[in-house]
């Protein structure tokens, strides 16, 4: 048995006027996953237990059946992880947005306008991450760059702290008020000072693009320990995603961590690398492919529901199709589950804590489905997992 499991990060989303009071996956045309849905199981699962924030590092835990309640120590020591940066004892991980600040005022009253910085490349952010560095790391605090505006501050031992709010939560707003208490904050406003006017983020205002100009810094977190994924299913399984965070679970889950050429987290990804990489896997003896791809995710924090459309149907058609084409084609049963780890509302630009849609597929067991995969029909169903930790038990052991 071969188990495909596909997560198109936050694209469940509400009905939106400029789509015709569609949602985008109402909107999007998907002829794989619609003709999957009329033969499987479908329903809604909580992958956001209440009360905890709705992050992706949240979910996927839940979706790889780790209770969050239990293993969530937050996103950034997974995405240390996943740099191949060890935690020593006392280590505590940061993650540090590279965000677009305004230009007017004292750093308190200027307003974030975009938590990404027009999705910066990740070999700009290199030298801007080292700049930083070079001015704010000492002994004890250490900067590392990651992919595109994703990146890492660990610091052994750091000085107590509270609250931190996420970039994407804010977008428009003045940041003052959501700023983190000292000395978090001054690193932040000194990172401005670093950053404002680099080459990097001058030669990026040249070609009409917003500068990566402040650090935001967020979701701190100790080592984490998860128990194997094999161990717990007797399944071999391996993880494909350009999103650190999503590696580091798979890494500390005892996953096989695939990397693909050109996998961005937006919607210029390689979407059919992915796919490519996903039968390679299986190919070579892998039972288990869980494929993440963040571009969903993105459009809906950029409010670009026409993109939030298209990347639903680009994984339709260049890594769901594919892939299932290659599994009708090995004569052994499979089963494929698709779900989005949580929403990301076109309308609001952040995640949601709302129930998801989800189909399990089964090629050797019909079930009777409706005839579009989307919120409302998956709803429709009457099927809901409260629990998503417990979703993939019903995946694997039926």
């Amino acid at each position: 048995m071969k188990y495909f499991v596909l997560i198109p990060d936050g694209a469940a989303d509400y009905k939106l006027p400029e789509l015709d009071n569609k949602t985008p996956y109402m909107a999007a045309k998907k002829p794989v996953l619609d003709s999957l849905v009329k033969h499987s199981i479908v329903g809604m699962v909580s992958n956001v237990p209440e009360g905890m924030i709705p992050e992706s590092d949240t979910a996927n835990l839940a979706i790889m059946s780790y209770d969050p309640k239990v293993y969530s120590r937050g996103r950034s020591p997974l995405e240390a992880v996943s740099m191949g940066l060890e935690l020593r004892d006392g280590d505590i991980a940061f993650r540090c947005n590279l965000v677009t600040l305004t230009e007017d005022g004292n750093y308190e009253q200027k307003t974030i306008l975009d938590h990404s910085s027009d999705e910066i490349t990740s070999e700009e952010a290199a030298e801007l991450i080292e700049a930083v560095g070079k001015a704010l790391g000492t002994d004890e605090r250490r900067f590392y760059a990651g992919v595109s505006y994703r990146h890492c501050m660990i610091w052994n031992c750091p000085p107590p702290y509270g609250d931190f709010m996420r970039p994407h939560d804010i977008l428009g707003k003045t940041i003052g008020p959501y700023l983190p208490d000292e000395p978090y904050r001054s690193i932040m406003r000194k990172s401005y000072e670093v950053l404002n006017r680099h080459p990097v983020n001058e030669a990026r205002r040249s070609r009409g693009l917003r500068p990566g100009n402040s650090l935001w810094i967020w979701s701190p977190g100790g080592k984490p320990s998860l128990a194997s994924f094999s161990g717990k299913w007797g399944v071999s399984a391996a993880v494909i995603s350009a999103v650190d965070l999503i590696k580091g679970i798979g890494i500390c889950a005892g996953m096989k961590v695939i990397n693909v050429d050109g996998a961005t987290g937006n919607i210029k990804t390689n979407f059919s690398g992915k796919a490519q990489a996903a039968i390679e896997a299986f190919e070579s003896g892998t039972d288990l492919v869980y494929v993440h791809v963040e571009a969903p995710d993105e459009c809906g924090h950029r409010a670009e529901a026409e993109n939030k459309v298209k990347s639903i149907e680009l994984i339709d058609e260049k890594i769901l199709g594919p892939v299932k084409s290659y599994l009708d084609s090995c004569g052994e049963p499979y089963k494929i589950l698709y779900l989005p780890d949580h929403p990301t509302p076109v309308s609001t630009r952040t995640h949601s804590s709302d129930p998801v849609p989800f189909l399990i597929f089964e090629s050797n067991r019909a079930h009777s489905g409706p005839d579009s995969f989307d919120e409302d029909s998956a709803a429709a169903s009457g099927i809901y997992v409260e629990h998503g930790h417990e979703l993939m038990g019903m995946f694997i052991r039926g």
